[in-house]
This record gives C-alpha cells, sequence and structure tokens, in this order.
C-alpha cells in the first residue's frame, strides 16, 4: 500500500453532522469512533465526540475530520491539518523525522491505542501534520 496524502478537518463539536455530510455528497463508506471508545479522555464533555471519522470513497478520495476536545483551542480557518498515513515505517518514519525539525510535537510518535503507531505535530510554518504508520495486521504474514 502507497502513502496516502489525506486532508483532515477540525470541527467544534459537529463532526459527526459535517462528516455524514460530505458522504451524502461524495458517497462511500464512512466509519467514525469517539473519544470514549478509545479511553481518550476523562473529561466527560468530550466522551460522545468525534476523536476520528474516515470517509473513503470508491472513486479513491479519502476525507477524515474530528471533534476539536475541550482542551484544544478551536480555532475557524485553521481547523485542518494534513495527514500521511500508510505501511512504509520508513518512509512515514523519515517524513516525521524531517517535518519535526522546528516543529512543535502535540503527540509524539508512537504507539497508539488502535493499533498504529501514531502522531502528531505542527511544523515550523504552523502547518498541522499527523502521521499514522498501520500496525501488524492479525494473521498478516511477516515481511521478508
Amino acid at each position: 500500500m502507497p502513502t496516502i496524502l489525506n486532508p483532515y478537518l477540525n470541527f467544534k463539536d459537529n463532526a459527526r453532522e459535517a462528516m455524514t455530510f460530505y458522504q451524502s455528497v461524495l458517497g462511500g463508506e464512512l466509519n467514525v469512533s469517539t473519544f470514549a471508545e478509545f479511553h481518550a479522555t476523562d473529561a466527560p464533555e468530550d466522551a460522545d465526540k468525534i476523536m476520528h471519522a474516515q470517509l473513503t470513497t470508491p472513486g479513491g478520495l479519502t476525507l477524515m475530520g474530528a471533534d476539536t476536545p475541550s482542551y484544544m483551542q478551536f480555532n475557524p480557518g485553521t481547523n485542518f491539518a494534513i495527514s500521511l498515513s500508510g505501511e512504509d515505517d520508513g518512509e512515514l518514519r523519515g517524513y516525521w523525522e524531517k517535518l519535526s525539525e522546528g516543529a512543535t510535537i502535540a503527540a509524539p510518535l508512537e504507539p497508539a491505542p488502535w493499533g498504529d503507531t501514531f502522531g502528531m505535530l505542527t511544523d515550523r510554518f504552523g502547518v498541522g501534520w499527523l502521521v499514522n504508520i498501520a500496525g501488524k495486521q492479525e494473521g498478516a504474514a511477516p515481511q521478508a
């Protein structure tokens, strides 16, 4: 699987509504997970917020989004990030290392609750990046 570059949109408490709307426009399959499902918050007000939503269309489009948790500032106009995801650990770690130079690290690149390796940063130009390296799939044959 090649590395994929996706837009990632942030919302203020209406990610489910927005992503459902985008699904109605673009078609495809929408997968949605809350902060509570991943035990990713201690704040009751964030439990039912969308931690991650991914819309994948038959034509190959992917759009991702999430609600902004209560501890993070939401700024309309800067409510997006670029997501790099895939299986090539070396390639994605290389991107992470280069993007990290002069960056503000929001979440270090490390194992995530969903089984992948994940990190978030804002680069020295103020652009948000998310890097997700797919974890080993159960039953998958080892790579030679």
